[in-house]
């Protein structure tokens, strides 16, 4: 527990200073983190008894980040075009390989990029929603609401769960933690509303009620994941924690959806 602790303290401390730091940091920060997640993702699917193009997904999985970012910082659509010719290497390189399901290798390479990759891409693009200015209100929130949301779940699914919310992915979740979470995290957004007044609290407590409901799918997507190939942890990056893909199970299918309602609400 101990461990667990100061890992988790260092933990939060360097995702604040990521978000604290200036638009460089923390783009390059969360470029090298959906690598190692990744990474992460690639040597889930190899224990599983599976392949994935590891090398060329990596390549591409960055090249795809970056071509996303660069438009932030300086004008750069045309770079976009340049992703199918590399992305094609993926389909290529199987011709030259002697596997028996080349096409299975050519899915889990393309979800790896999908699951672990794109969800910081939308992330990443909460920093710089009012265009090119780097804001670091909207992903810093983000990572409160989401931390609080784990807490209030935790806190009362051990006190009070009961009702059993996808016991087959993971028996622990409840409604009630479920409810919880909820709780707590729309309560952190009414108090980010005080300090970060871009959006009114009625916008701040929808993103809350968001990351809760979409964090827990998305924390129960990697459970059904690591269960399907008899995983119990991602990784051991984080003592005590697991790897960064557990740490960031709940971003994975919250974070597009606050960015696509964050859309919507600004046009």
């Amino acid at each position: 527990m101990k461990l667990r602790a100061i890992t988790g303290f260092f933990f939060i401390i360097v995702m604040i200073a990521s978000n604290l730091l200036g638009p460089y940091v923390f783009s390059g920060f969360y470029l090298l983190l959906s690598g190692f997640c990744l990474f992460e993702f690639y040597k889930l699917v190899r224990e599983g008894g599976m392949t994935a193009s590891r090398e060329t997904g990596l390549i591409n999985g960055s090249l795809l980040f970056l071509a996303i970012a660069a438009n932030f910082y300086f004008p750069a659509g045309r770079f976009i075009f340049l992703l199918p010719v590399t992305f094609s290497a993926i389909f290529i390189q199987e011709l030259y390989k002697k596997t028996p399901a080349p096409f299975t290798n050519i899915a889990f390479t393309f979800l790896g990029i999908i699951f672990a990759v794109v969800p910081f891409m939308f992330f990443h693009a909460m920093a710089f929603m009012t265009g090119a200015v780097f804001n670091f209100h909207i992903p810093l929130a983000f990572l409160i609401i989401l931390w609080s949301n784990d807490t209030g779940a935790y806190l009362v699914g051990s006190k009070m769960g009961k009702t059993k919310l996808f016991e087959r992915h993971s028996p622990k979740k409840t409604y009630e933690g479920l409810i919880g979470g909820i709780i707590i995290s729309a309560v952190a957004a009414l108090i980010l509303a005080h300090f970060y007044t871009e959006l009114t609290w009625k916008q701040w407590v929808t993103i809350a009620i968001l990351i809760s409901c979409f964090g827990t799918l998305g924390d129960l997507v990697e459970s059904m994941f690591k269960r399907s190939i008899n995983v119990k942890d991602s990784g051991g990056i984080l003592p005590g924690h697991g790897g960064l893909l557990d740490r960031f199970d709940g971003l994975l299918m919250a974070a597009p959806i606050v960015y696509a309602y964050l859309y919507f609400i600004s046009n």
